[in-house]
């Protein structure tokens, strides 16, 4: 099962959430009301889930932590974003870091409702392992996220895990450098549709010396970039083109829209 991107889990959740009755839900978490303590998990997790949509996220937070305990992996997904993201909580990454790593450890069957959150689980660990976790037992191990970020490229086909697993690679970063395996990870995110591994795919072709192709995929991935990644890929294109021959330069922004449907 292939799942496009880190937040794919995110569409999986609400997907679920479509399902819920009309009926409406209680504004606060009441034990005496619609939804208490000892209801079932998944009852749980739809008040959380409801109450979050109307800004209640405190009633969100209690509700997904009962849900939570009684291993709803939604529940613990939902309430470890919250924390990492310090939405509706005091911001606790390490809190967060717990619970992505009880997901994980759960594993996941073939085709489970659950892959999507124990994906993005895999990701938060990779990206908690990579920068370490200040004033807490988290430490920089970036063998250990180099390997989820592997489980994640391979097992299902992530394109944000090949991508960043591509970056450690040439960065030689929790093991050897090996441009080839990178080019290979990157190569399958970029044909994904993944703009960051299309523009960091083309600037490594740019430096191998394939000037028009590289140049060419730089230009397709800077028109596709998001807001929060265009001003490191507008700096690849920019720093290529300045090197480039004005010929290269305008063969290969005839290329770039072909190149991106290259499969």
């Amino acid at each position: 099962m292939q799942v496009r991107d880190w937040k794919s889990s995110a569409i999986l959740l609400l997907s679920t959430a479509l399902l819920f009755s009309s009926s409406p839900a209680a504004y606060a978490f009441d034990i005496n009301g619609s939804v208490s303590k000892e209801s079932g998990p998944f009852d749980l997790f739809k008040f959380g889930f409801n109450a979050y949509k109307k800004g209640q996220k405190e009633e969100a937070v209690e509700a997904y932590r009962y849900a939570a305990e009684k291993g709803h992996t939604g529940s613990r997904w939902a309430l470890a974003n919250m924390y990492a993201a310090g939405d509706g909580v005091v911001r606790n990454d390490f809190e967060a870091f717990k619970i992505y790593s009880e997901i994980a450890s759960q594993g996941v069957e073939p085709g489970s409702d659950d892959t999507g959150f124990f994906v993005n689980a895999l990701l938060s660990l990779a990206r908690y392992y990579r920068q370490g976790i200040p004033g807490s037992p988290v430490n920089t191990d970036l063998s250990q996220a180099r390997q989820l970020y592997f489980q994640a490229a391979s097992t299902f086909g992530v394109p944000e895990a090949q991508f960043r697993l591509a970056q450690m690679i040439l960065a030689g970063e929790g093991g050897s450098a090996n441009a080839q395996q990178a080019k290979k990870w990157l190569n399958l995110a970029r044909k994904s549709g993944h703009a960051g591994a299309m523009s960091v795919f083309g600037n490594v072709l740019f430096e191998e010396g394939q000037t028009v192709r590289g140049l060419a995929f730089l230009t397709a991935a800077l028109d596709r970039c998001n807001a929060k990644d265009c001003p490191w890929m507008q700096e690849l294109q920019e720093r290529a083109f300045s090197m480039a021959s004005e010929d290269d330069r305008r063969v290969a922004v005839a290329l770039a829209p072909e190149v991106y449907q290259e499969q």
